[in-house]
C-alpha cells in the first residue's frame, strides 16, 4: 500500500510541475497588456484600469479560473518620462489543488523617436506565492470497499505547503503611427520569469518555472475617420489585427486574428493554436462595449468564448472569459497632463498619447 502512495506521488509531482508549469494564458491579451509585457506601462497618459476572469474548461470536474488585474499610470513627468504600474494574478492548477498568487510592481522609460513613433522598456519585480492543499488528496490506504474515504492515511505531507519566491519580467515596446492619425501599431517582446524560481514543494527536488517569451503585434486602422483616433468620433470603423506568439518550457502557441468597433461596439474573431507535447487548435468569439463619459473617462466590458476545434481538449466546454477596462486620461502623479512635453524632446504627438482602441 505504501507503494502505491509513493508512486502516485511521484506521479503527481512529475504532472504538477511539468505538464502545469505554464503561465494562465488570456484569450483578451489587447484587455490585460501588462500580464504580457511591462512595456505597457505607462504607455498612454493617465490612470488605466483592467480586470480579467477567465473560467477555462467548465464542464471537467475540475475547471480552471485565473483572475487578472492591472493598474498603471502614465505621466510624462515622471523620471524618464514613462510610468507606474501595478499587476496582480492568480489561478489554480494541478486539478484546482495548486494555487499560484503573483504580484508584481513595473515601470517604464520613454524612448522618443520621432513626433510619430516612439519606445517603451520595462521592468517588473513580482512576489509570486506557491500553494497546495494536500489535505484534499484522497490516498489509497485511506478507502473502504464498503464505506469510501473512513481510514487514517499514512501519507506525510512533505517540507512544504507553501512557497514564496522573488520573480522578474522586462520587455520592450515600438508604438508608431503616420501623419494623418489614422494608422497606428505595436510591436513588442517580453521575456517573464528571468531567473526561473525554484517551485517545487520537496527540498530535495528542483523544478524551475521556465521562462516565458512574448512577441506581439497589432494595428489599428481608422475607416472613415477625419481626426485620427479621436475616441469621440464614434462613427469611425476601427480595425485592429493582431498576433501574440509565446514560448514556455515545452509549449509554444499562438494567436491571431481582428477586433472591429464602430459606435463603441466590439466584435471580434481570433484563432488560437497549442503544439509541442499537446497540440490543439480553437476558435474564440469577442464582443463588447465601450462607453465614453467623457473626452478623458472611458468604460469597456467584453466577454469571449473559445470554442475547441482540434486535440484531446474537446468537450472540455471551452473557456469563458471577461475583462473590464476603465481609462481616465486626465489622471497624473506630478501634473505631467495628456499633452506635457518631456524634458528637451519637444511636444509628442497627441495620437501616440491616447489609447485609440
Amino acid at each position: 500500500m505504501k507503494r502505491i502512495i509513493l508512486i502516485f506521488v511521484l506521479i503527481f509531482s512529475v504532472v504538477a510541475s511539468g505538464l502545469f508549469g505554464q503561465d494562465a494564458n488570456y484569450t483578451q491579451f489587447l484587455n490585460s497588456p501588462l500580464y504580457y509585457n511591462p512595456a505597457y506601462t505607462g504607455l498612454y497618459t493617465g490612470l488605466h484600469a483592467r480586470f480579467s476572469f477567465r473560467d477555462q474548461w467548465p464542464t471537467l470536474p475540475y475547471d480552471f479560473k485565473a483572475y487578472h488585474f492591472s493598474a498603471d499610470v502614465g505621466d510624462r513627468n515622471l523620471p524618464g518620462a514613462g510610468g507606474l504600474g501595478l499587476s496582480i494574478n492568480t489561478d489554480n492548477d494541478g486539478l484546482g489543488f495548486i494555487r499560484n498568487l503573483n504580484v508584481g510592481l513595473s515601470m517604464a522609460v520613454r524612448i522618443h523617436f520621432s513626433a510619430m513613433a516612439v519606445g517603451q522598456l520595462g521592468i517588473r519585480a513580482s512576489w509570486m506565492q506557491k500553494s497546495i492543499r494536500w489535505d484534499d488528496f484522497v490516498f489509497s490506504d485511506a478507502l473502504s470497499e464498503k464505506y469510501g474515504n473512513i481510514y487514517p492515511t499514512g501519507f506525510v505531507q512533505p517540507d512544504r505547503n507553501v512557497l514564496n519566491l522573488p520573480d522578474f519580467g522586462t520587455g520592450g515596446i515600438v508604438q508608431f503611427s503616420n501623419e494623418p492619425g489614422s494608422l497606428s501599431g505595436t510591436v513588442g517582446l517580453a521575456v517573464d520569469h528571468l531567473f526561473e524560481p525554484d517551485q517545487s514543494f520537496l527540498q530535495t527536488a528542483k523544478s524551475p518555472l521556465p521562462r516565458k517569451w512574448v512577441a506581439h503585434a497589432d494595428m489599428i486602422f481608422a475607416v472613415g475617420s477625419t481626426s485620427g483616433f479621436n475616441v469621440m468620433e464614434e462613427d469611425a470603423l476601427k480595425i485592429n489585427p493582431g498576433v501574440i506568439y509565446q514560448n514556455q518550457g515545452n509549449l509554444n502557441s499562438f494567436q491571431a486574428g481582428m477586433n472591429l468597433t464602430k459606435f463603441g461596439v466590439y466584435v471580434g474573431l481570433w484563432y488560437k493554436g497549442a503544439f509541442g507535447t499537446y497540440s490543439n487548435g480553437a476558435m474564440a468569439l469577442m464582443a463588447g462595449y465601450r462607453y465614453v463619459f467623457a473626452e478623458n473617462m472611458s468604460i469597456k466590458f467584453t466577454y469571449s468564448y473559445d470554442m475547441q476545434l482540434t486535440g484531446a481538449l474537446q468537450g472540455t466546454g471551452g473557456a469563458h472569459e471577461v475583462s473590464l477596462v476603465l481609462d481616465f486620461g486626465n489622471v497624473s502623479l506630478f501634473g505631467g497632463g495628456s499633452h506635457s512635453s518631456p524634458r528637451g524632446k519637444g511636444a509628442y504627438d497627441s495620437r501616440l498619447e491616447c489609447s485609440p482602441f
